[in-house]
């Protein structure tokens, strides 16, 4: 089967969308399975907290997946297909993994989650290509329409994968659930049909990716700064946000309510007014716009919980708004990324960049509770506001040393 035309032009403006629009959707729909819709079922069923949090292993590949990336952008599985063939077989193996779950319990632990870690691994690589795919071919004024196709595609996982499955599992059980889900998820291998890569021959001819052939460039070092300071704040606010509503006394179901409403719009919303404010004001402003309203977000979480602010409203607002930052933010620092990426090596390029923006938000959220059992919640998020500000201002300062060309490659300044 020929997955993709070897055609050396440039893929067309909106086939382009609709591919990446594909792409990512069969990405988040399993994922957000996993993540969304399989905790709260396993809890249902008596699984103990301790065991489901577990699942939270899953994530694991997605953290480590640089280390391979550099595999995905040099071998082709199929000879005339580079990241389709990538994207096909990745995706197959991600619907045997949900099918394979049939055979299964929902209380058997060590099962889902051996099955889950396969999968994610699938989705890991599958990440890798289809970010190859994306940075190498979109333009630079068609990259934060592109990721803020991803930011709604990740709305609809959300929808499908975690909404959908858990309405599913209600009225029909788990395994219709899960063969529902899985035929869902065969869908997006359309989009693999429809990608244009470049000639086969050429790719013989460009230097042989690998990490190093990243760090050796003055440009993506600089970039990787930014990776590793503009989020690291995040962690610390958004894994106490629902303890903290808890104790001060939000209702789960209320809970509830704000965050999927919050995830479905934002994704939505946020991703395509950040675009927007891209093609209008430039990366610069936007990043600094975002920055510094996530740190009054967070101020606001701090001036509550020393009680010098009052009411759930003004807690509701900052959680809401946060939500929506953190979606644009996405869009403008992917924007970024895609920017430094270098077409010899995009998959791994973007995937080092996005790997490390995961690293410092998923220690944050390691410590944050620590932190909070230790010195309050006033304290927590009173070091964060701090830090989110002084991530701003040195971002700031380190993008004013990099321009970025007319073709989307920094170059020091």
């Amino acid at each position: 089967m020929t997955l993709a035309i070897d055609d050396a032009r440039p893929p067309g403006r909106m086939r382009l969308f609709v591919v990446l629009a594909g792409l990512y959707v069969a990405q988040a729909i399993p994922s957000y399975l996993f993540a969304a819709a399989i905790p709260p079922i396993m809890r249902e069923q008596g699984v103990s907290r301790t065991a489901i949090g577990s699942i939270s292993l899953l994530f694991l590949p997605l953290v480590l997946k640089f280390l391979w990336a550099p595999l995905v952008d040099r071998i082709r599985p199929l000879a005339r297909a580079h990241r389709a063939s990538w994207v096909f077989l990745t995706q197959a193996g991600i619907v045997i993994c949900i099918l394979g779950l049939v055979a299964v319990e929902v209380t058997d632990v060590k099962a889902v989650l051996a099955i889950g870690f396969v999968a994610s691994l699938l989705l890991a690589t599958q990440d890798i290509a289809t970010d190859g795919y994306a940075a190498k071919h979109l333009p630079e004024q068609d990259r934060a329409i592109g990721n803020a196709i991803q930011g709604g595609a990740v709305a609809f996982g959300v929808v499908v994968g975690g909404t959908l499955g858990l309405v599913l599992y209600h009225y029909a059980g788990w395994a219709w659930m899960l063969m529902i889900i899985a035929a869902i998820s065969v869908l997006p291998l359309v989009a693999a049909v429809m990608m244009r890569e470049d000639d086969p021959a050429a790719a013989a001819t460009t230097p042989r990716p690998s990490l190093m052939a990243f760090l050796k460039r003055p440009e993506a070092r600089q970039i990787l700064w930014i990776a590793l300071i503009y989020r690291a704040s995040e962690g610390f606010v958004k894994a106490m946000e629902g303890p903290y509503l808890v104790d001060v006394g939000v209702p789960l179901n209320q809970i509830g309510y704000l965050s999927g409403t919050a995830a479905a719009t934002a994704g939505l919303a946020g991703s395509a007014i950040a675009a927007w404010l891209i093609k209008r004001r430039g990366l610069s402003f936007v990043l600094s716009l975002l920055g510094g309203m996530r740190t009054v977000c967070f101020l606001l979480f701090a001036l509550h919980a020393y009680g010098l602010i009052t009411g759930k409203e003004a807690l509701f607002g900052a959680a809401g708004f946060q939500t929506l930052i953190r979606y644009m933010e996405i869009v403008a620092l992917y924007s970024l990324f895609m920017a430094v990426s270098s077409s010899e090596q995009p998959g791994t390029d973007f995937t080092i960049l996005a790997c490390a923006q995961l690293v410092v938000y998923l220690a944050g959220s390691m410590l944050s509770g620590r932190i909070a059992d230790w010195l309050g919640y006033g304290a927590l998020f009173a070091l964060s506001t701090g830090l989110s500000a002084i991530a701003v201002l040195a971002t700031l300062r380190m993008l004013r040393h990099v321009r970025l060309g007319h073709n989307g490659r920094p170059a020091p300044a």
